[in-house]
């Protein structure tokens, strides 16, 4: 079956593809922490302080870990806005291909945010990552009107 912008329920795919946007840092972090210094399992939520003291890697390392652990939180807390965003455009009844159009551009700008912010060591590029945040948080709360909006029109 071929997919285009007006396929029914593609934008739900978007739901785990951002939730893997969100997990990947972490998972990427724990792979290169496993492999230097160890990562302490039973302790999961000490790894970062242990890892502020640790000379075995070098500051650039260090802060670089770090900041997988800012994308992966940002990504978890953004999560749940994505969700309802999709799921109030679908209750709403949003054109399909405002929604995939919508999810396509949101899973991008995902992947985007958190390469710039895993590999950025400058004020500039930081700024980047900022734009960028607040591009792809549009997106969401642009569904969210869009749904609000064609709900009160029916009513």
């Amino acid at each position: 079956m071929p997919f285009s912008l007006d396929t029914p329920g593609l934008a739900l795919y978007s739901i785990p593809a951002v939730w893997f946007t969100a997990f990947y840092p972490s998972f990427i972090r724990f792979i290169q922490m496993s492999n230097t210094i160890g990562y302490n399992n039973v302790l999961p939520r000490a790894n970062m302080a242990r890892l502020k003291d640790n000379q075995k890697l070098d500051q650039a390392t260090r802060d670089r870990l770090a900041r997988m652990i800012g994308a992966h939180e940002n990504g978890m807390e953004n999560l749940p806005l994505w969700i309802g965003a999709v799921l109030a455009g679908y209750i709403a009844g949003l054109p399909h291909s405002t929604l995939n159009t919508f999810a396509l551009g949101y899973v991008g700008l995902r992947v985007l945010y958190n390469f710039i912010y895993i590999n950025h060591t400058s004020e500039a590029v930081s700024n980047l990552r900022s734009l960028t945040f607040f591009t792809g948080l549009a997106f969401p709360l642009t569904l969210l009107v869009k749904s609000a909006n064609k709900l009160a029109a029916s009513v």
